[in-house]
């Protein structure tokens, strides 16, 4: 089963949408026989490239939210994340800023054989450590922690090698129905959008599942052959 998710590196419910859909794999009975692919769905491109703000200033600019709002409203994800072992998970005291070279970066990692592994470090650090993730000299130092080669991953992003299918990833998310992120499809057959609870996901992934194995018992003789709509005698010849 291939599970694909498309995040935005910057988004508080993506990091814990991944989380959550760890946990449901963990717990999902055919969960060595899972293949989970992350894509970029960049949502920061309109951010001026080298600036950063605070979330406050950016919630301000963005949704027009400040004060009260922005607090009770990134504190309530915060808790919900230390509430399912993500903690810390710094959301209100972070920065934000273009993410289009981060996404970049994490193509690169995926060509490299690390897709998971480098979604999950820079998530780590971003909301775990609280530390940017914006700068060409920021995603080199990721890259060095997850062992990719410090001068290849700077000329692959100096060159933009990857921005082509940045923009790719996050066009086939939007034709597969995604107006924003998190966004998940479960064997190109179930999309679905937001942070999920854990129990729901697993839900999906047992219904996906069955579906795609239907069960099959067949012996000598008579014996009943059972598909997913029924089981019926084989006929004699």
């Amino acid at each position: 089963m291939k599970i694909e998710v498309w995040a935005e590196v910057t988004c508080p419910w993506c990091g814990l949408g991944s989380h959550r859909l760890d946990r449901a794999v963990e717990r999902f009975e055919h969960g060595d026989e899972v293949e989970v692919v992350h894509h970029s769905f960049p949502l920061s491109s309109s951010f001026p490239v080298g600036e950063t703000f605070s979330v406050r200033d950016a919630l301000l600019r963005r949704h027009g939210m400040g004060g009260s709002q922005a607090e009770a409203s990134t504190r309530r994800i915060e808790a919900l994340a230390e509430a399912e072992g993500l903690t810390p998970y710094k959301v209100l005291d972070n920065l934000v800023g273009n993410t289009d070279l981060a996404h970049e970066f994490l193509a690169h990692a995926s060509a490299e054989g690390k897709n998971r592994e480098a979604w999950d470090t820079i998530f780590r650090a971003y909301f775990g450590q609280g530390r940017p993730v914006f700068s060409m000299d920021d995603l080199l130092d990721l890259g060095e922690e997850i062992t990719l080669d410090r001068e290849s991953t700077r000329q692959a992003l100096t060159e933009h090698r990857y921005q082509r299918q940045v923009s790719d990833d996050a066009a086939r998310a939007q034709r597969l129905g995604a107006t924003g992120a998190p966004f998940i499809v479960i064997d190109g057959r179930y999309g679905i959008p937001g942070a999920q609870d854990s129990d729901g996901l697993l839900d999906v992934l047992r219904t996906a599942w069955d579906e795609s194995h239907p069960l099959t018992l067949t012996t000598d003789g008579d014996a009943a052959v059972c598909g997913p709509d029924g089981c019926a005698v084989p006929a004699r010849s």
